[in-house]
């Protein structure tokens, strides 16, 4: 027996190689996620002419296509809340395979997309559909994984798992840069803008493909179905009220989202445009060594996540969430003065957010009950991204074509307070603080294996 897309029967988790399989169908999905997200974003300057048109100096067409990165931002708040009930009512492992399916079906036809020589402005208005349907999907998409992980990771290394899981988004985002580079070093920069952009979504589509088959054999989660037993059908509380009664919850993932979304949309995907635009370096070359920046941030995403299972959450996240605030600012201010000091700036602010991403999934998973964990978590999650993530690229966009780049430093410093905030209001939800007490007297006794 399957499920309607081809899922296979239910297996507990606990069966023998189970934790691998866990793992690779959280951390694939994540891969591919981050990819297709981030390739349209880094190959944005170059299709933009060929979907969204030319405007004076080009600039029309980039922010046509970063608005439509916006757009599908804006869409993933209604896809976390459906496809956040599919996850809490139908199962983790179907909500992961039917998201990641929709994902790989719309890279495709991005792919696909005929330009504005062929059919004129619908191929705007279908770039902007296929971005809505992949928000939608995207908008599930973490909050199933964070409650996966945050369900099936065994205790003592739960953090671990975690880094794991989210370091999916970090290799995503390094694959999609060096598909970048790939492309620059084979076809250049006139290939990308004469079609040669069109192979990234390609790329993104069958890695999309090979997440649903890994995720068909993952076993589900059994905390997840002791909980659906618990809960007759029907019977899960209406949304709203459900919010109300995990306001501190709610507050939690908001300050924390806040933070890491501006963090990882400056320091990991805006970066090299910025620096650009203060002629430090060409937008090619800063692509390049974004690579490297990447491989330093999934690292210390790794450490992290060890360093919490070793010596607890609380010590980690204390040094790791609260360290931003006073050094971003510094640091942003040294990113203007040359090559050298851009290389240096780029690997120190994405460690930053490195120490905020390396246990990001399981500390949001642990303030919902399992019952409404994705929904809950989703929501929230995914309107918070959109509200700023979404926006960010068009929002620094506007600011440099009026000359006004300068207030992106003073943005970004503000916005990393949340995280700092967050594991202050995160120790208000007692079955949080209870299980980082009960994870920190399991990191002072001797680690167990998985």
């Amino acid at each position: 027996m399957t499920d309607r897309i081809g899922v296979a029967p239910d297996r507990d988790a606990s069966q023998s190689g189970g934790r691998r399989r866990e793992l690779a169908a959280a951390t694939v999905g994540s891969v591919v996620e981050s990819f297709d997200w981030n390739i349209y974003a880094v190959l944005a300057p170059y299709f933009a002419a060929d979907l969204f048109g030319h405007g004076k100096g080009g600039v029309s067409g980039v922010l046509g296509a970063y608005a439509t990165f916006a757009v599908g931002f804006v869409a993933r708040p209604v896809g976390s809340y459906l496809i956040g009930r599919l996850s809490d009512t139908r199962g983790r492992r179907f909500a992961l395979s039917l998201g990641m399916a929709v994902i790989a079906a719309a890279s495709l036809g991005i792919a696909a997309l005929p330009g504005q020589r062929t059919i004129g402005a619908w191929a705007a208005v279908l770039a902007v559909v296929a971005r809505v349907v992949q928000g939608l999907a995207f908008g599930g998409e973490a909050p199933s994984v964070a409650a996966y992980v945050t369900e099936t990771a065994p205790p003592r290394h739960r953090f671990a798992f975690s880094s794991v899981s989210y370091g999916g988004i970090i290799l995503g985002s390094l694959l999609s840069f060096g598909v970048l580079t790939a492309l620059i070093h084979t076809i250049g920069k006139s290939g990308l803008e004469n079609g040669g952009w069109r192979w990234g979504f390609v790329v993104a589509a069958l890695l999309g493909l090979g997440a649903v088959w890994v995720r068909r054999a993952a076993p589900e989660s059994a905390e997840f179905r002791r909980a659906r037993a618990r809960v007759p059908e029907g019977g899960r509380a209406p949304f709203l009220p459900m919010l109300r009664q995990h306001r501190w919850a709610v507050l939690t993932v908001f300050l924390n989202t806040l933070g890491a979304t501006i963090g990882y949309y400056f320091a990991l995907v805006y970066l090299p445009q910025y620096a650009a635009a203060y002629h430090v370096i060409d937008k090619e070359q800063a692509a390049s060594f974004m690579t490297v920046v990447l491989a330093v941030v999934l690292v210390t995403m790794l450490l992290t996540g060890a360093a919490a299972d070793r010596f607890g959450l609380l010590p980690v996240a204390r040094l790791g969430l609260g360290l931003p605030v006073p050094l971003v600012g510094v640091l942003l201010a040294g990113l203007r003065e040359g090559w050298l000091p851009f290389q240096a700036v780029a690997v120190l602010l994405g460690m930053l957010v490195a120490t905020v991403l390396g246990t990001l999934n399981v500390f949001t998973g642990l303030l919902f009950p399992t019952e409404v964990r994705a929904v809950g978590l989703g929501v929230v999650n995914a309107a918070t991204i959109a509200a700023f993530g979404g926006t960010f690229p068009l929002l620094a966009e506007w600011l440099e074509s009026h000359g006004a780049l300068g207030v992106i430093p003073v943005y970004v410093t503000v916005c990393t307070v949340g995280p700092a905030l967050a594991l202050l209001t995160a120790m208000r939800v007692p079955s949080f603080a209870a299980a980082v007490r009960e994870a920190e007297a399991g990191a002072r006794r001797t680690p167990g294996t998985v």
